[in-house]
């Protein structure tokens, strides 16, 4: 049986931390699918049709890591795909509190499936996709944060 990971999260836009989480965790898993959840109570700054396209184009040599939309529960999707294990990442103390919080919960939802918890690399510990938004939203330079696929995608300035 194929070992297969739910990497969910909203991916808005996609940064470099969450493409060294996936490159990290693809030795540990067969398959990796980045599920781009829909959430009422967020508003978007990118589609999610865009989003799923980042994921496509930046790992378009990788067949072991697949872009998805979802809606409703993050542990219903992992059912819907087979998927025994939720990816997260961690950058601070504070996001392991909170992320352990929505482990437990998807833990009493369903105990079969697992959540594994991968640290950012230094580096990218202060990148956040809410940062990023607010960069991008100020006509900043956000590059230092994105891969290319997102970078070449940005309105350009001054166009």
């Amino acid at each position: 049986m194929a070992k297969i990971v739910l990497f969910p999260g909203t991916f808005d836009p996609v940064t470099l931390g969450h493409v060294d989480i996936i490159n990290r965790a693809l030795p540990l898993f067969d398959k990796i699918v980045v599920g781009i959840g829909l959430n009422a109570a967020k508003t978007p700054m990118f589609s999610a049709d865009q989003r799923l396209l980042w994921i496509k184009e930046i790992f378009e040599n990788n067949d072991k890591v697949e872009g998805m939309v979802y809606e409703g529960l993050t542990i219903d999707f992992c059912r819907k795909i087979d998927a025994k294990f939720i990816l997260r990442g961690i950058r601070y103390v504070s996001d392991f509190e909170y992320e352990k919080t929505i482990a437990d919960a998807n833990r009493a939802l369903d105990a079969t499936i697992e959540t594994v918890f991968l640290t950012g690399e230094p580096k990218y510990t202060s990148v956040a996709s809410t940062i990023v938004r607010d960069i991008i939203r100020n006509g900043g330079n956000a590059a230092p944060f994105l891969p290319q696929a997102v970078i070449h995608s940005l309105p350009k300035k001054g166009h």
